[in-house]
């Protein structure tokens, strides 16, 4: 399979769309990332005394810079606004007349009382596709808290994360703001569809419990369709086996065995041919249900030699495996790989800001990387970037 295409400056299958992004912390930023490196123009409005809460999330810093915030910020241009006073309220009126996309995550109603929400800005904009972002929704959980923590523990991940038995456990990342983002940016791009062809805007509204609820997909058929609630099993899966981390003479590796084709192959690489012909392992549900014994028969074979000799023999056969990486051996991994993982992204100023790429390979028109996140000293004052937009197409 040839390597993906280098992305090169371009004007990306969004040129032309306006965003108007109201949005803060990580699920709206994200998705209106995503939106800006396809080309978009995003606008990201930010409070007056300090702006987007995780310019303070720190440490690391770099350059000054929270990570955290430069993680999502790039290809964006900052406006100080404060919504709270009437001249300010106007000019954010102003921008969501020009913009073609509206993106906020404030509580559910905020926008409303400031005269921003879905139905002012539709009234004044029909072509708008706006998007809502909340932690529970708008009705009766519309005024919970929707931090990430928060959410991966009421809404059953941190129930099945951790070792069985013990102490439930965050995933390592906010990853169910990161599938909220994702989310909103699908329903983004397809109400951008529908607006195109019949020249009419949309209030989205999508919520970080169903986004966490729609991705924990075959936990959650378990608990619909059979009746089981799953349970943490440390880094084991409840339908596979061996299908978890097993341990090498030095360090751990993991298997991640599929189908008894795989098993037989790995049976054999092991010189322990026997196990594939064993009652007990020779189906998946049977190997499933004598889990226990058959990782501590591949243990012992696996701990006669280092994993990085076992991985390439391994793979050579068509076993999925793999260490344990760190994430400085994931980047260098995915280096290796010719993915280009990582990207210069420099700011009007010349500072330059080292990102994680667009996850997305476009063959005509690939995502750009134009500005750095914008440092708090180069925010502007939301007239003057509404000044530099169009004036809303009046026949669409």
């Amino acid at each position: 399979m040839p390597s993906p295409p280098r992305s090169r400056a371009g004007p990306g299958p969004l040129a032309g769309v306006v965003v108007a992004d109201f949005s803060r912390v990580l699920a709206g930023p994200y998705a209106t990332m995503l939106l800006a490196d396809m080309g978009a123009t995003v606008v990201k409005v930010e409070r007056p005394d300090g702006g987007d809460d995780t310019r303070s999330w720190g440490p690391p810093w770099s350059d000054g810079l929270s990570t955290y915030f430069q993680a999502v910020n790039r290809n964006k241009r900052s406006v100080a606004c404060d919504l709270s006073a009437p001249a300010d309220r106007r000019a954010a009126l102003e921008l969501c007349g020009r913009a073609d996309v509206v993106v906020e995550n404030f509580r559910a109603g905020t926008m409303d009382r400031l005269g921003l929400g879905p139905a002012d800005v539709l009234r004044a904009n029909p072509r708008i596709v706006y998007c809502s972002i909340t932690g529970f929704g708008s009705g009766a959980g519309a005024d919970l808290p929707g931090y990430d923590i928060l959410l991966q523990a009421v809404g059953g991940l941190m129930s099945i994360t951790g070792e069985a038995g013990g102490e439930p456990t965050k995933v390592g990342v906010a990853v169910v703001d990161v599938v909220a983002g994702l989310h909103a940016l699908a329903g983004i791009l397809a109400a951008l569809r529908h607006r195109d062809a019949t020249g009419q805007g949309q209030h989205l509204q999508v919520n970080l419990l169903t986004s966490l609820l729609s991705g924990l997909v075959n936990q959650v058929s378990a608990y619909l369709n059979a009746g089981t609630v799953p349970r943490a099993l440390g880094n084991r899966h409840p339908s596979i086996a061996p299908y978890e981390v097993v341990r090498a003479k030095d360090r751990p590796l993991v298997l991640a065995v599929g189908n008894d084709r795989q098993f037989a192959a790995l049976c054999d690489e092991l010189g322990a041919g026997h196990l594939a012909a064993d009652p007990r392992f020779a189906s998946n549900a049977g190997r499933v249900e004598h889990r226990e014994a058959l990782v501590a028969l591949l243990n012992e074979v696996l701990a006669t030699a280092a994993a990085d000799q076992w991985v390439p023999r391994l793979a050579a056969r068509g076993v999925p495996c793999g260490t344990v990486n760190g994430i400085d051996e994931a980047v260098e991994l995915a280096a290796r790989l010719g993915l280009e993982p990582v990207v210069a992204v420099r700011d009007d100023r010349g500072r330059v800001s080292r990102q994680a790429r667009h996850p997305i390979w476009f063959s005509a028109t690939p995502a750009s990387y134009r500005l750095a996140p914008p440092a708090w000293d180069q925010v502007q004052r939301i007239e003057d970037v509404v000044a530099l937009l169009p004036p809303p197409d009046p026949d669409g």
